[in-house]
């Protein structure tokens, strides 16, 4: 399966009304566009399987269910998963198209846009066939919602990939331990790994911000707050690389901009989010609005927070706007702030603790997972480079089975693109 210098694109939009309605339309006439009505019964079914695999780390066996004894926890049940969602998501019409591109060789590129019904599945995953999965297929990315892209400076991979990459890993939250819920998602970083030295190829290019004199000083900091961070982005970055807590928005409030990555602020740093503890987290809100209406003299958000090219958040659903009718989450503040392209999570991640303690492996999938979107998003080609990695995982899962390679941390993945 290659790639062509033109990969021909397919766009793809859904839309709620009772069932679900998806449209898709080939860039340059490569094939037929169509439109299909797909039953929201069988969505709904689906979709129900699905929020029962994935991990809930606030009740007691949320996550130990979810790495032992649901879906995701083995092979065979992740596929019956793959496959209800397959049948209830992907039209015949595109199916055949794609398997026909397929058996020519040639990998397109699906742009989705989700409904918010159907924000948290993982395209990557469906399974059209018993040995066949949609990353089998095609490269997939998320389309930007139109709205927030109107207006917006954007910044240039090319001519930023030369500036310091901004690594907020694992911050230190103030007024929570490490093993509380704002706590360390990390664990001890005292030992050489794939990511230290990755940070160390990038102290030795001079590519790294904050400024530390080794890759272990990069962790669990106590200075990283909101002031810093502006600072640091206005001196001129190519990428974002956060890895620590999101609280995302509950969709039933109809507010995805109250959604919050946490920093290390005190309470005392103005902001839109209520403080907690001693803490107030750095909200969508803040990075959209700035200091307006908070101050006499405010700043807008995208001069505060000038967000480079490429962001990662690898936090706990990341990507929670998705789930809403008007995205103005964090992946949208991104966006809007000028970044290109974004990889979010869907649903809540497992850390390695997790993993080590409920599912007794010794490996560092989460550790793995970062390491991997940060080297894609260091790449010419994010997208594929992502995906690559993902098919690599999926054929370890298929081979070995090993809960390390499950789809509960890869597929969580998505990147949005403009």
């Amino acid at each position: 399966m290659t790639r062509t210098t033109e990969q021909p694109i397919v766009l793809v939009r859904m839309a709620d009304a009772g069932d679900l309605y998806m449209s898709w339309r080939w860039v340059g006439e490569v094939a037929p566009g169509g439109v299909s009505m797909l039953p929201g019964d069988a969505i709904d079914a689906a979709v129900a399987q699905l929020a029962a695999a994935l991990p809930v780390p606030g009740a007691s066996d949320g996550l130990e269910q979810a790495l032992t004894s649901a879906a995701f926890a083995k092979p065979d049940s992740e596929y019956l998963l793959a496959r209800d969602l397959s049948r209830a998501l992907l039209p015949s019409g595109l199916a055949e198209q794609l398997a026909h591109l397929h058996a020519q060789g040639i990998r397109p590129l699906i742009r989705l846009q989700p409904s918010p019904r159907v924000a948290q599945v993982p395209w990557e995953i469906l399974a059209p066939a018993p040995e066949l999965r949609l990353l089998d297929l095609a490269d997939i990315a998320l389309l930007a919602p139109a709205g927030i892209l109107a207006g917006r400076v954007a910044r240039n991979w090319a001519d930023q990939r030369h500036l310091p990459v901004i690594g907020i890993l694992d911050p230190r939250i103030p007024g929570f331990r490490a093993d509380s819920a704002l706590g360390s998602v990390l664990g001890r970083m005292d030992a050489p790994s794939t990511l230290t030295e990755r940070i160390t190829e990038y102290l030795a290019q001079q590519r790294f911000a904050p400024e530390i004199d080794n890759a272990f000083d990069a962790f669990r900091r106590t200075d990283l707050d909101r002031d810093w961070l502006s600072t640091a982005l206005r001196k001129g970055a190519s990428r974002l690389l956060y890895v620590g807590h999101v609280t995302a928005a509950v969709p039933e409030s109809g507010q995805s901009e109250n959604a919050e990555l946490h920093l290390t602020c005190g309470a005392e740093t103005t902001g839109f989010a209520p403080a907690t503890r001693t803490h107030r987290p750095l909200s969508a809100k803040d990075f959209l609005l700035g200091t307006h209406t908070l101050e006499s003299e405010p700043v807008a958000g995208n001069e505060l927070w000038p967000i480079p090219s490429r962001v990662a958040l690898i936090a706990c659903e990341s990507g929670g706007d998705l789930r809403f009718t008007e995205a103005l989450g964090l992946t949208a503040a991104m966006l809007a702030g000028g970044a290109e392209l974004v990889t979010a999570t869907r649903w809540p991640l497992p850390t390695d603790l997790a993993f080590q303690r409920f599912a007794g492996t010794s490996a560092r999938p989460l550790l793995d997972t970062i390491c991997a979107v940060d080297e894609a998003h260091d790449s010419a080609e994010p997208v594929a480079t992502l995906v690559d990695w993902q098919r690599d995982r999926l054929h370890s899962w298929r081979t070995d089975g090993g809960i390390e390679h499950s789809p509960i941390l890869w597929s969580a993945l998505a990147t949005i693109s403009t």
